[in-house]
């Protein structure tokens, strides 16, 4: 059978003899829907119903060393779940949620985690990666029984962790697969009884499992798939030692799924030393912001800023996630927003768990229209439809900058990004556009009262 890749107007997209090829596949992409096809022939191709535009055939004699290397998947697209060979049980839950077709990282992570193969994956912030690594959790419940944990999820952070328990909470097919939330900062004897009355999955961060284990708290033994997410995160927060000594604690014939959004450095020796003949799945630059995400910058002076931030928020639609950086910073911007009349609340390291749980919970359900953060919950928040992320201060470095930026314009939606740069930091600016080969639409503001002059305090900077 000789095989075709087709370009089209939105980019050539590879696949594999994993990637569905006799399938319609369907994209979306922010500009609309477009659909390609594999196909023997070109010929076969032009005939489909649904092809409306010219294809340009390239042979895939000419891209074997690329897209046929052991392990090595690019750009894997499907169509819809129900192709993926999952129970009618967790279908049914998919489809309850509004899951009908899988991002690519998922097309990509699914079916050979189903068959029980190691996956590395490396995508970009908001691409799907939870429910890659939840669905193939779901299907092994299904398919095991006795009680205690046959499932482990370990991630960096307390309100990551939070939104990937609610996730598998949304999906799992019985409210038999039990699930155990294990962080620090919440009540560790609620956290026990759950894993004493047998729960399935356990979804922790590294500090307070590791000391779950120490004490004997928790056993492992019985764990058949190990997911570690965001392994560059928790390394660079310094979990290497406690990952080594949770990973010592399971079957080496465990199962396990790493995901990391680089693999550079440390993150490399995990996956060498920890997963078996992986499956290497890499979709996009995982270094550069999602396309469909609107990059400003603003040239503005520091006592500006707020007065800025309150310009757009009157201008603009939809919700606002801050990032500022520092927790004292995070508060004054807030309390500003809240007496000048915005609905707006905070999120930071000093704040209790409580009061983070609180300010995500009225964020995500729209009682706040802002959420002013500071980077320490970046890679936690994961709320739906956030329409506008801002730079307020610029982060240090331009791994932050995606991740601040991945909050928005999630699951192919469309999403602004606002970036303002007082005269100290405009170095900064230039450095992350530098590292990450972007270029932001650049705005100046002039130093007059913005409100005053709605119209014409910001303007587009053609230099």
């Amino acid at each position: 059978m000789r095989r075709w890749a087709y370009q089209c107007s939105v980019g050539q997209f590879r696949v594999n003899e994993h990637s569905f090829p006799l399938l319609e596949m369907l994209v979306d992409q922010s500009r609309g829907r477009f659909w390609f096809f594999l196909t023997q022939s070109l010929k076969q191709a032009r005939a489909h119903p649904w092809v409306s535009a010219p294809l340009c055939p390239v042979p895939f004699a000419g891209l074997l060393s690329e897209i046929e290397a052991p392990g090595i998947f690019r750009n894997i697209l499907t169509t819809l779940f129900s192709q993926l060979s999952l129970s009618a049980a967790l279908m049914a839950r998919l489809d309850a949620n509004n899951f009908v077709t899988p991002t690519p990282v998922q097309a990509g992570c699914i079916p050979p985690a189903l068959e029980g193969r190691d996956v590395l994956a490396t995508a970009q912030t908001g691409t799907g990666k939870t429910l890659g690594f939840l669905i193939p959790i779901v299907e092994m419940l299904q398919k095991t029984e006795g009680r205690g944990a046959h499932a482990l999820i370990v991630l960096p952070t307390r309100e990551l962790a939070m939104q990937v328990e609610k996730s598998f909470r949304a999906i799992r097919s019985s409210n038999s697969q039990t699930v155990a939330l294990v962080v620090g900062g919440m009540s560790e004897g609620a956290q026990l009884e759950t894993i004493r009355r047998g729960a399935r999955l356990i979804v922790a961060t590294p500090g307070r499992l590791e000391d779950f284990l120490k004490r004997k708290l928790v056993k492992l033994d019985g764990v058949k798939i190990l997911v570690m997410d965001e392994v560059d995160r928790m390394l660079d927060m310094g979990f290497q030692p406690a990952i080594q000594r949770i990973a010592g604690m399971i079957s080496a014939e465990r199962q396990t799924l790493c995901y990391s959004a680089t693999l550079e450095g440390a993150v490399k020796e995990v996956a060498r030393k920890y997963l078996k003949d992986p499956v290497r799945i890499e979709i996009g630059s995982v270094l550069k912001p999602c396309e469909n995400v609107e990059l400003r910058a603003f040239d503005v002076d520091a006592d500006k800023k707020q007065e800025l931030l309150e310009h757009l928020l009157g201008s603009e639609e939809g919700s606002f996630l801050v990032f500022v950086r520092t927790k004292h910073g995070a508060d004054r911007v807030a309390r500003r927003l809240a007496r000048n009349g915005h609905s707006a609340t905070q999120i930071h390291g000093d704040r209790s768990q409580a009061q983070r749980n609180s300010a995500l919970r009225s964020f995500s359900e729209g009682r706040h229209r802002v959420l002013v953060a500071t980077d320490v919950a970046a890679r936690g928040i994961d709320v739906a439809n956030v329409a506008h992320v801002v730079n307020f201060d610029i982060p240090k470095m331009a791994e932050d900058f995606v991740h601040r930026v991945g909050r928005t314009g999630r699951a192919s939606a469309h999403g602004v990004a606002s970036t303002f740069a007082g005269p100290a930091e405009r170095n900064d600016l230039r450095k992350i556009e530098r590292m990450l080969s972007i270029q932001m639409k650049r705005f100046r503001v002039r130093t007059v009262d913005i409100d005053a002059t709605s119209e014409n305090a910001v303007e587009e900077n053609a230099a």
